[in-house]
């Protein structure tokens, strides 16, 4: 099969594509022909050795991405929820290595669900690490509930555009940061309110929030806790290496939660079911060819993505 291969940590010119074997499935795995591939910030930050470098260092070969859609061509001797020739998607192996940059992608049963009919393998893919985030950031860890006003950072971006659908689907009053080009997208996904990062500090015209999704770490931790209300959750992304909101938080009489997204076949089944009602969408902004890899990378790693970026293992 054709995979994309991490020759050693460094630029985008440590990416290869490959001609390599297969993956073999284990007794409680699938194996999934690829049609769609998730692309995450986190794959360029563990390609420079970061991110899950500690754990794709052990791989040989070394494989990025954690994020899949497509055909199920295998099943293992205890796998008896999916068959051969289902459409399932979902995020494998995290935290670990997912090794979804290829054209085959072994995946645990129980990191997968079927793809909803209604949306399409491109669709399915950008929805995995992404949604899985926010939703487990505002559902399962702030259990966010009706009538809560909830700041969301990056609201244009992979995850923030999943967690202000999430968080309306959920009933809250939405106030997300972007950039002012990205105004309108924000609110044509369900923000009630905008608030352009560059041109204003966030902190002065920002409401009191009952909620913070923060992704940029640093002294943003510090500025949000500002309109955070006492007895508030905010929750920190691993992308801004926040450890220290916890903490911060507590000295406020706060709530700061760090965590880490993780696999979850009963999480990624509950976004399936938000994307056949059509309560969330994926805004897929570009899709790429393998050969076509460093420049999907570099566009990750400028941080102005909009939406979600997909590859595509063939043309």
């Amino acid at each position: 099969m054709k995979a994309i291969v991490l020759k050693d940590f460094g630029g985008t010119d440590q990416l290869e594509i490959r001609e390599i074997p297969k993956p073999a499935i284990r007794d409680n795995e699938v194996l999934i022909k690829a049609q769609a591939i998730g692309l995450n910030p986190v794959d360029v930050k563990t390609r420079s050795g970061k991110g899950q470098a500690a754990r794709l260092r052990k791989e040989n070969p070394m494989i990025l991405g954690f994020d899949v859609s497509g055909v199920i061509t295998e099943t293992g001797s205890l796998v008896t929820d999916f068959k051969k020739g289902d459409e399932v998607f979902g995020m494998i192996n995290i935290p670990g290595t997912g090794k979804t940059y290829a054209e085959f992608v072994a995946a645990p049963h129980d990191h997968i669900s079927l793809k909803p009919q209604n949306i399409s393998h491109e669709e399915a893919a950008a929805a995995s690490l992404a949604a899985m985030t926010a939703w487990q950031a505002l559902v399962v860890q702030a259990k966010i509930k009706p009538g809560q006003k909830i700041l969301i950072h990056g609201a244009s971006g992979g995850v923030g555009h999943f967690a202000v659908q999430i968080a309306k689907h959920f009933g809250a009053y939405v106030i997300g940061t972007s950039s002012a080009e990205n105004k309108d997208f924000v609110l044509s996904i369900g923000a009630d309110q905008h608030i352009d990062y560059k041109s204003v500090k966030f902190e002065e015209v920002c409401p009191m929030v009952d909620f913070v999704l923060e992704t940029i770490g640093g002294d943003n931790i510090d500025r949000s806790l500002k309109v955070l209300n006492k007895g508030g959750t905010i929750v920190s992304l691993p992308s801004g290496a926040s450890e220290s909101v916890s903490e911060k938080a507590a000295a406020q009489s706060k709530k700061g939660i760090f965590f880490l997204v993780r696999s979850n076949g009963e999480d990624i089944r509950q976004i399936a079911e938000l994307l056949r009602q059509g309560a969330i969408h994926s805004h897929v902004s570009q899709v790429f060819s393998f050969e076509q890899i460093k420049i999907a990378h570099d566009i990750l790693a400028s941080g102005k993505a909009k939406g979600k970026l997909v590859m595509k293992p063939f043309a």
